[in-house]
Parts: C-alpha cells; structure tokens; sequence
C-alpha cells in the first residue's frame, strides 16, 4: 500500500475514532466542571469516608478518593496536597490511597468510552471500584501486618495555578483534546509500520502466553499493550477502531477493556503517584499483580458461562454478537 494511502486512512480513522470520544468525552467534562464550580463533588465524599478508615486512612482522604472518581488523577492531587500536612499520612497510607485511585477514576468519562467499546458500563465500574478497594485492603494488611513503609510521607509536586477564566479552561481542554487527537493518530500510524515489519506478530508471540491466560486473543493483545503503557483513551480508542472491523470478538473486548480498567497508563499514573509520596511497590507492581490475579481469576469464571449469559452480564445492551471463534479469541471469523 502507498504511503500517502496508508497515511490518508490512518487520518480518516484517527477523525473517526477520536470524534466518537469526543462525543463521550466533551458533556462530561462540562457536567464535572459544574459540579467542581458548584463544590457538589464534597458530597460524595461523605459515604466514603467510613470506607477509608477501612484501609487505614483519615475520613478526610474520602474527598481526594471521591475527585479522581469524577474527575481526573491531576484533580485529585490538587485535592490531596491541600489537605496531605494536616492527614499526617505515611508512606503506606498515601500509597494505599493512591493505588486506589489509580485503579478507579476518571469513571464517567472512562466508563462511557468503555460503553462506547462495546461492554457494560455498569459491570466495569463495580469492578474497577471493587478492585481498587479489594487491592487497597491487601496492600494495607501487609504495610501494616509488617510494618513496612510507617516513616511520614512527602510531597514532590506542587500544583499550578487553575484557569483564571472560563475561557481559559475551554481552552486548555481544547488542547488536551488536540493532544488526545494527536496521539491517536501516531498510534495508529505506528500500528500500521509495525504491522508491514511485523512486529507486532513478534509481539502477540512473546506476550500471548500471559494475555492468553487473561483472556485476550492476539488479535486485541497489542492494542491491550498501548492502553496499559500510556492509558485508557488511547487504547480504548484503538479497541473502537478494531471491534468495527469485527476483528475482535466479545469476550476479547470484555477482558482487553477490563484489564485496562485496572491497569492502564502504568508510567504515567505511576509517575504521577509518586511525586505525591507514594512508594513503587505499590502503586506499580502491587496494582499490576492485583490486576492480573484478578484477571486470571475473572477469565475462569466467564469460561464457564455461556455467550448468552457472558453478553447479558458484561456487554453493553444491544451491542452487536460476534462469531463464535472471534469471541472465544480464537481470531478473526472465517470468510
């Protein structure tokens, strides 16, 4: 294929894909901004405050836990550092919290880029919140249990001024926007090189013994890659891109989206949580190996279940059914 062919598609399915999560992506951003403006978000802090004195926390880290639910990891931070020197937290309750949030957040926009993908919005938020406490507890137990990580914490980030203006903050999302656009499109060129130069065969090779056992095909093993390594828009938005070419089957799609969910954008997030305090092993390999545990065990449970039963529970509402040898990840349907 030409190369000027190649970068015209690449182009016409970046715009495609990326206008469908702006779609998802653009009311959300403005129903959070109000809800910010008018201090509502405080309110859902409040039934999380018992549920951070269970995993060790002061009430107050409810607040930081119910920012990142609705908004962003930046937001978040901004919260945690105002209230970090009067909470006193160690280094293993300020990794605790922050493993959390990093599992769940960013949920109504990230849950409906998930619908958008093909599976239950419902499904994937009771998992990500119930993974992110499941995981805060374990990490919890052992700091505790072997007094590991109990010297105070610090913190290596001072956040920058907010928009002054409304306009100002129209634009700055604008250009998040146009970076997310951008970074799409890069994806995609990239996918395309490495598939001429085979690499990404090489890749499904090496890693299919472990996406295998997590429930993934080769045919969604990559994009699964991008989304774990730089985050959930990009992946995600490369998972729209190729559940439309009927390429990856339902339970592909489930698993691939859900070990997203956990575990996305493992350098960013990670490098973010540790300029707040938080300590490596947590926030990398504790959230990492909690989310492939839970993912081998899911995987086991959802073999047993019939397609009927698989779609009703996790997939979304009317999404399409796939063959049956593109759901069971077995590739692409014959013909």
């Amino acid at each position: 294929m030409p190369l000027r062919h190649a970068v015209s598609e690449c182009l016409r399915n970046a715009v495609s894909v990326s206008l469908t999560l702006f779609r998802v992506m653009v009311p959300i951003i403005i129903v959070v901004k109000v809800l910010r403006e008018l201090e509502l978000i405080s309110y859902l802090a409040v039934p999380l405050e018992p549920v951070m004195e269970l995993v060790g926390l002061p009430a107050s880290m409810g607040l930081v836990w119910a920012t990142a639910l609705l908004n962003t990891v930046y937001a978040s931070m901004v919260v945690f550092v105002s209230l970090a020197p009067e909470a006193g937290l160690t280094v293993a309750q300020t990794t605790v919290l922050c493993t959390i949030l990093l599992i769940a957040h960013g949920l109504p926009v990230e849950l409906k880029i998930a619908q958008q993908c093909g599976v239950s919005m419902l499904a994937q938020g009771l998992i990500r919140v119930g993974v992110g406490l499941a995981c805060g507890l374990a990490l919890h137990g052992v700091f505790e249990g072997f007094g590991l990580l109990q010297q105070p914490g610090g913190v290596f980030w001072t956040p920058g001024a907010e928009p002054a203006t409304l306009a100002a903050w129209a634009l700055d999302q604008a250009r998040t926007l146009g970076f997310i656009f951008c970074i799409i499109f890069a994806l995609m060129l990239a996918m395309r090189l490495l598939e001429r130069l085979r690499v990404t065969d090489l890749l499904q090779y090496l890693l299919r013994p472990v996406l295998r056992r997590m429930g993934i095909g080769p045919q969604a093993s990559t994009v699964t890659i991008v989304g774990l390594t730089l985050g959930l828009s990009y992946g995600s938005g490369l998972i729209i891109h190729e559940s439309r070419s009927g390429r990856i089957g339902q339970r592909d799609l489930f698993h691939s989206m859900t070990l997203m969910g956990l575990a996305h954008a493992l350098i960013e997030d990670t490098m973010l949580a540790l300029l707040l305090g938080a300590h490596m092993s947590g926030v990398f390999w504790g959230r990492l190996a909690f989310s492939l545990l839970f993912m081998a065990v899911l995987v086991r449970i959802t073999a047993t279940m019939s397609d009927g039963a698989f779609a009703r529970l996790f997939m979304r509402r009317g999404a399409p059914p796939t063959p049956a040898a593109a759901t069971a990840g077995e590739g692409p349907p014959p013909g």
